[in-house]
């Protein structure tokens, strides 16, 4: 089965890609650096033709409101649109857990537009909204750092390894069409201050993490659930401490 990737150099997808071809799949990599441009719609067509299932696992490299919001609808819309005229049979994005409760944040509002433009799209789809990735941890302490202390709610996480989301995703590919929405998540539920905690604390980070149950996370205010899955997601295997030890190791 031809199966395009669209973001197909990044994290998830270039993982993507090679497990589609482990199973023998034609999976194609489609990113800018490949001649296409989900944004412009350049290669669209082209990387289409013949194929029946498109993956979506791009992200905007500009988090600003405006730019992130006008990247995903342009790109959804390009997508979809070429999508129709190439025949595909099943759409698959990858979005995030919790998205349509985190409007506060410009980039859950643009995520929401980008699952709403979908399910419009009368294109077949599954949308796999996962957790946060053990990788986004260096991510998250960015953000959150002022001066030497890292200012983080305390709100509920679960997150999951890359690995394991391309091989979720693996299945959700082959498979049909769930049209609807169906949570990833990694096997432990853990603080979100703790999550940062274990991370510096295993890379001898001496800045202090502060406690805030007022902090923003990307913008957004939390509840205690706002980034947990619902009650059927799919939980992956790797556990967070292993993932810590395997990095360590490899540093």
């Amino acid at each position: 089965m031809k199966i395009v990737v669209i973001g197909g150099s990044g994290l998830i997808g270039t993982k993507l890609v090679h497990n589609l071809r482990e199973l023998g799949h034609e999976a194609v990599v489609a990113s800018p650096s490949r001649g296409v441009n989900a944004v412009t719609g350049e290669g669209l067509a082209e990387a289409l033709d013949g194929a029946q299932v498109v993956v979506d696992v791009t992200n905007s490299p500009s988090f600003e409101d405006k730019a992130v919001l006008a990247f995903f609808e342009a790109s959804s819309r390009n997508i979809l649109a070429a999508e129709i005229a190439a025949g595909i049979k099943h759409h698959v994005a990858l979005s995030v857990v919790g998205t349509d409760g985190l409007q506060q944040s410009g980039y859950f509002r643009a995520k929401l537009a980008q699952e709403q433009l979908i399910e419009a799209s009368g294109v077949p789809y599954t949308i796999v909204r996962a957790t946060q990735f053990f990788e986004f941890v260096t991510g998250i302490i960015y953000l959150s750092t002022e001066g030497e202390t890292v200012r983080l709610p305390s709100a509920l996480v679960q997150p999951i390894f890359s690995e394991d989301v391309a091989a979720a995703l693996v299945d959700y590919t082959i498979g049909s069409p769930v049209n609807g929405i169906v949570d990833l998540a990694g096997p432990e539920q853990l603080r979100l201050d703790e999550f940062i905690k274990r991370y510096m604390s295993a890379n001898q980070d001496s800045r202090q993490v502060i406690t805030d149950v007022n902090a923003l996370y990307s913008g957004a205010g939390l509840n205690e659930h706002s980034l947990v899955p619902g009650d059927n997601a799919r939980i992956a295997s790797t556990r967070y401490e292993d993932w810590l030890s395997r990095s360590k190791s490899q540093q």
